[in-house]
């Protein structure tokens, strides 16, 4: 096993899968470094089950997934590049996983990543996973970055791992820092603003208006293009990700898939201290309808994601930025 778990009261199954999951990702890793010595891991491959194109490293990162998760304890299998739950053979835990995060990052050498979700097997395929994320029992991502790090929600608490290259395992650190309660950045795409919906417009320009605003300081923006890499900031020093709804055709819901990606972050940030939600209720409460169903989603530092949901709860003439100038939302 290419991971450390001294000391963590984990359950067999879980703690093989883990493992696997584990050196599946320290594998990518290596593989990722390479980029470009003879790999082209941009290369097109096609489309995914939702129609989002696929890069030859989203495929190779599933295929390399399901390869090392056959045979665990691992029943059933839901990736964000499949169209439908592969069922292995019999076992107790079902995985919902997006094999590779932020694929648009590849060729521009910013890290990308794994998110997983782990749930008890229920009766169905599709059963396993269209349920309310408080029923994962662990959550987590791999972050390939300047370092390769695996992190862990389990058990209410959230654990952290860092890949030795000289080894090739990963070596566990301290754990996380809850998410401090005050934070200067945000994080969305501001390049769709003139697309967002009103409370969302009202929220960021408020803090844009920093110190001359009703916030009175200034806030900085972020923004990577990378789930992955965002929630591992905010897990380090807090703040707030905007991915919402806008008024563009299929983004009424976001573009974020609830199972694959939303669930498992809402559930690290949970055990970390912080919030998640889709603008009005907790990510972690809804159940979704379908495997591929989007959200949108809202997640970082509870008091900020709080001010996010205040702003929509205001009626809708409310919303306006001028509104910002009453001090309705003043620190």
């Amino acid at each position: 096993m290419s991971l450390d778990l001294e000391g963590l009261a984990l359950a067999p199954e879980l703690a093989d899968v883990l493992g696997r999951l584990s050196t599946a990702g320290a594998d990518l890793a290596r593989l990722i470094a390479r980029h470009g010595l003879g790999h082209d891991l941009a290369a097109s491959a096609g489309t995914n089950a939702d129609g989002d194109g696929q890069k030859a490293l989203d495929v190779i990162a599933d295929e390399a997934f399901m390869a090392a998760l056959d045979g665990s304890a691992v029943t059933h299998y839901a990736s964000e590049e499949q169209d439908e739950v592969v069922t292995f053979g019999p076992g107790t835990l079902a995985l919902a996983i997006d094999p590779l995060d932020g694929s648009s990052n590849i060729d521009v050498n910013v890290s990308i990543g794994t998110i997983f979700s782990i749930f008890p097997a229920a009766a169905t395929p599709e059963a396993s996973f269209l349920r309310k994320g408080t029923e994962q029992i662990a959550a987590g991502y791999i972050i390939y970055g300047p370092q390769c790090a695996l992190v862990l929600a389990t058990g209410g608490a959230v654990h952290e791992w860092l890949l030795d290259p000289e080894t090739g395992r990963f070596e566990r650190i301290e754990d996380p820092a809850p998410i401090g309660p005050e934070t200067s950045e945000f994080a969305i795409n501001a390049s769709n603003y003139r697309h967002w919906l009103a409370p969302v417009r009202a929220f960021i320009d408020d803090l844009v208006a920093g110190a001359d605003g009703p916030r009175g300081r200034n806030f900085n923006m972020r923004w990577i293009a990378s789930l992955v890499a965002e929630t591992h900031r905010i897990l380090r020093r807090g703040g707030v990700f905007l991915y919402p709804a806008d008024a563009r055709k299929g983004y009424d819901r976001g573009r974020l898939r609830h199972v694959y990606e939303c669930a498992p972050i809402a559930f690290v940030m949970a055990a970390a201290g912080g919030a998640a939600t889709d603008g009005h209720d907790p990510i972690l409460e809804i159940v979704p309808k379908g495997l591929h169903e989007r959200t949108p989603f809202i997640f970082g530092t509870a008091a900020k994601v709080a001010r996010v949901t205040a702003y929509h709860d205001l009626p809708e003439g409310e919303t306006s930025a001028l509104f910002s100038t009453r001090g309705l939302f003043r620190s």
